[in-house]
């Protein structure tokens, strides 16, 4: 497509100009490995950028998470990785490289296609500050060689802010007795705190989590009772569409009894323990009435309700909000609302078909939430009727398992699989998405889309072909991962309706553009949520957000706008994702407000 904001081609061997390499084994894949990770080393100590450069392809990339830029890049071409090199390779001291030969880190071909050829190689390295993790992708060139396609580096530590876990945080623990401790640091009795995270969801407890280990003092504002009501208050048929190796917590991962797909509120008494047996410092029922940044001071002043008793004005460095997602619910200005003798809802506060026995249902929107709630109507004799408005992308769960099981499976270490999943340039997840989509779509998947087509229910392969990850990316949904529902859509269990607008309500139910009405007693506009800014916005005023960028979506390198990282207002930050992201980036999130407040790392120094 001509509009398409990443047009780069795989590097096939075609392109490349050369045919498929014979390494007939590991130790022939280790031995090209070594010897490009040998000049790459040598060019690195001597600060030949020449010859660094000549280790690439001409259209190469390089990806850093913080270790040379202190910020989230993808540098694209020789002559931007010259010019990155020029201007940061001195100043973040890349030394003491070594080349990684442990169990899942030693150097591995792949073949995602029968004509893309990668070898996969890791090591670790220091900078002036920390030590960090790098993940290289070679590609083999005419005479037989290989250079990189892709470099991906990435800060994992700072030496002088050990994470205090094993001995160290037993050592640590030691003093004081745990209640008495534990009591000072809740109540906040020797202080405020540097940060304040506002929402205990999986973000805001698993970035917490980096926090706490981390040594930084931290407070969760959490408005709900309990930590995981955000989990137990949603539909009750609600449950995570990806594994759960894609899915763990850090410090304290899933027991080997855990179920692949995690049930809503299963999921959410984890939360409720995680938060506790990591000591987590979290006020539930509590709410932040009042925000006021000083400019000068760098200081956010936050006034909060605490269980409806108490007022607290806090002094904090740092305000993360990780309120999930999406924003405010959102549902269509449909006229005659008032007419209706039925209940209308937006998703967000639907919690069973149970209450609607013998009754009809309408469910707008064709994406997860939809669909669950059409399962959970119908799995309950309701009469259900989904009404499609546009074009849904569709993918199996055994789908998203394949896809997902390359680097998420019970055979891989979690903290590996994860630089894994970011090491290569978005452009080329892309591509490669591109590919898996289309043949997922024409094998696993075809018996189903087939069936919904026939049903009329209109599929999509996503935007540009890339599925599921670009929607995820760019929107924060428009999908569905088919656990079983669309076998009922096709079947016509779940009855749909499409190809005409919502008029307006009626006193039955919704009346159509085409003429037709449908009956209801109930309907529930599945349809999504507003800009994640819309929390912040809330609490912290016009002001203020009128400096943020654009939180969600993807950077024209293909990272991810404001998310983890410099959001265009001091002291503000989004920790807002999926398991993985959360997982993965809370700890960089955690790494740079450290090097700010130690004097590491100053603001003006992020931009490059």
């Amino acid at each position: 497509m001509s509009d398409d904001p990443f047009p780069q081609q795989l590097p096939t061997l075609e392109r490349l100009g050369t045919d498929e390499p014979t390494l007939t084994s590991a130790t022939e894949a280790a031995e090209v490995a070594t010897a490009w990770f040998n000049a790459f080393s040598s060019a690195v100590a001597s600060s030949d950028i020449t010859a660094i450069l000549d280790l690439f392809l001409d259209d190469g990339f390089l990806k850093d998470t913080l270790a040379l830029t202190w910020d989230f890049r993808t540098i694209e071409g020789r002559d931007a990785i010259r010019n990155l090199l020029d201007h940061r390779l001195a100043p973040t001291g890349f030394v003491d490289l070594r080349l990684s030969h442990e169990p899942f880190l030693a150097p591995q071909l792949l073949k995602p296609f029968p004509d893309l050829v990668l070898l996969r190689l890791s090591f670790e390295f220091g900078t002036k500050v920390g030590k960090g993790t790098a993940v290289c992708h070679l590609v083999p060139v005419p005479g037989s060689r290989w250079k990189a396609y892709s470099l991906y580096t990435c800060l994992q530590s700072l030496n002088d802010f050990p994470e205090q876990i094993g001995l160290l945080r037993r050592q640590a623990a030691e003093h004081g007795t745990w209640e008495a401790r534990r009591r000072r640091e809740v109540d906040l009795t020797d202080g405020d705190p540097t940060v304040l995270v506002i929402g205990a969801g999986h973000s805001g407890l698993e970035f917490a989590a980096r926090l706490k280990y981390l040594g930084v003092p931290h407070l969760v504002i959490e408005k709900k009772a309990r930590v995981g009501d955000n989990w137990r208050d949603r539909y009750n048929a609600l449950c995570l569409h990806t594994p759960v190796w894609h899915a763990q917590t850090p410090y304290l991962p899933f027991p080997s009894t855990w179920p692949v797909y995690s049930p809503a509120r299963k999921l959410a008494d984890w939360l409720e323990g995680y938060a506790n047996y990591l000591e987590l410092n979290v006020w539930t029922s509590s709410v932040i009435t009042k925000t006021e940044w000083n400019d000068h001071l760098k200081t956010w002043t936050v006034e909060i309700n605490r269980d409806g008793k108490d007022t607290r004005i806090l002094k904090v460095k740092h305000l993360v909000f990780a309120t999930g997602f999406g924003g405010h619910p959102k549902s269509p200005d449909i006229p005659g609302k008032e007419d209706f003798k039925g209940e209308a809802m937006h998703s967000s506060g639907f919690t069973s078909a149970a209450n609607y026995i013998g009754k009809r249902a309408v469910v707008v929107g064709t994406c997860t939430s939809a669909h669950d709630i059409a399962e959970d109507f119908f799995n309950h004799g309701v009469d259900v009727t989904m009404y499609q408005r546009s074009s849904t992308h569709i993918i199996s769960i055994e789908a998203v398992k394949n896809m997902l099981g390359a680097n998420y499976s019970e055979a891989i270490p979690t903290d590996i699989a994860d630089v894994y999943h970011t090491s290569l340039p978005y452009a080329l997840v892309k591509r490669i998405r591109q590919r898996i989509v289309a043949h997922s779509a024409q094998t696993t998947d075809k018996e189903v889309l087939d069936g919904l087509a026939k049903a009329g229910f209109k599929t999509n392969l996503g935007p540009y072909g890339a599925g599921l990850v670009h929607l995820l990316l760019t929107r924060g949904g428009g999908y569905y991962v088919d656990t079983g529902t669309t076998r009922h859509v096709i079947n016509g269990d779940i009855k749909l309706k499409s190809g005409s607008t919502i008029e307006r309500f009626t006193e039955k139910g919704l009346k159509f553009a085409d003429g037709t009405e449908l009956e209801a007693d109930i309907v529930v506009f599945a349809t999504g949520y507003g800009d994640p800014c819309d929390s912040m916005r809330d609490l912290c005023g016009p002001q203020v957000a009128n400096k943020v960028n654009k939180v969600w979506g993807l950077t024209e390198e293909g990272n991810l706008n404001s998310i983890f990282r410099d959001c265009g207002h001091e002291g503000l930050w989004f920790a807002v994702g999926d398991f993985q992201l959360s997982r993965f980036h809370g700890r960089h999130l955690a790494l740079q407000i450290i090097a700010m407040e130690a004097g590491i790392l100053k603001r003006s120094e992020v931009k490059f």
